[in-house]
């Protein structure tokens, strides 16, 4: 049976879908909220505990292969679409992803229960452009080749010694080039980090519309958890099909006294607001 997008969507046909998929990154968050560098079991009792209170109200999950997978499958309903993490991170401790990679040894052997898999791609302007390119064929190649969907999520970053580098033209130059290899969901940064008001949030959100080849989504990295509840229906009103996050759902709840508390009475409310904004605001991920 083909796999289709309505595994990690909502009835509506619209996308509310939690990351926790970060992984040294997650680490660095923990030490600076001032808990120190975690060890391993810290980072997979957080994810289970994500898992067991967003995932039932999430229309997809997205984890990674390395910490607790096997238990954050089982936390999530069977209704949430699981999506595999396969990007092997170039990342210095406490530093951002440099570069990326297909991790072989995860697309080797999919587990069970997996709808989707998911590419982070890191984007510059410099000498291994076409590779990137030539990564994110191959990415979608292989997911389709495993019978399941592939999420495209490019991040883009100043190539070293480039002047007067413009994000939001980058975000638009990297969507045209890599919704190009037509991955079945394309995850993009907010425009104007989600720091515009309503028009020119709407204006920059419609700009980067007109590159994309297929449906696509928001992330939240960078963007103020207070703004992205405005951001997401800005860039929805604009052709966006919805919202694939972490950071703006439960960042603050990490190196919590009581994290399960926690992402209840915090994270749980921020995750049904925003469903809200996608089932009514949405494009449907059938009409791109």
């Amino acid at each position: 049976m083909t796999v289709t997008l309505d595994a990690i969507a909502q009835p509506s046909g619209a996308f509310a879908m939690v990351a926790m998929d970060q992984r040294e990154s997650l680490r660095h968050m923990f030490d600076t909220a001032g808990r120190g560098r975690p060890g391993d079991d810290v980072l997979i009792d957080f994810k289970v505990a994500v898992a067991e209170t967003l995932g039932p109200y999430a229309s997809g999950f997205l984890a990674d292969a390395q910490y607790g997978f096997d238990a954050v499958r089982a936390a999530l309903p069977p209704a949430t679409g699981l999506i595999l993490a396969v990007d092997a991170l170039d990342q210095a401790d406490g530093g951002p992803v440099e570069d990326t990679a297909l991790d072989e040894g995860a697309v080797a052997t999919i587990p069970g229960g997996v709808s989707a898999l998911k590419l982070l791609v890191i984007w510059r302007r410099d000498d291994r452009r076409e590779a990137r390119v030539a990564l994110a064929e191959r990415f979608v190649e292989v997911a389709r080749e495993h019978g399941v969907l592939s999420v495209l999520e490019p991040v883009v970053r100043a190539a070293p010694g480039e002047e007067g580098f413009d994000p939001d033209a980058a975000i638009r130059e990297a969507a045209r080039e890599l919704s190009a290899v037509h991955p079945d969901l394309y995850k993009a940064q907010v425009p104007l980090a989600g720091a515009g008001d309503e028009v020119s949030q709407r204006t920059a959100s419609a700009a980067l519309h007109a590159c994309m080849r297929g449906p696509w989504v928001v992330l939240s990295q960078g963007v103020e958890r207070d703004r992205f509840a405005d951001a997401v229906r800005a860039a929805c009103l604009e052709g966006a099909s919805g919202f694939l996050a972490g950071r703006a759902l439960w960042s603050d709840v990490v190196g919590s006294d009581d994290v399960r508390t926690e992402l209840r009475t915090r994270s749980l409310d921020r995750l049904r607001r925003l469903a809200d904004v996608v089932d009514e605001a949405a494009r449907p991920w059938s009409d791109a």
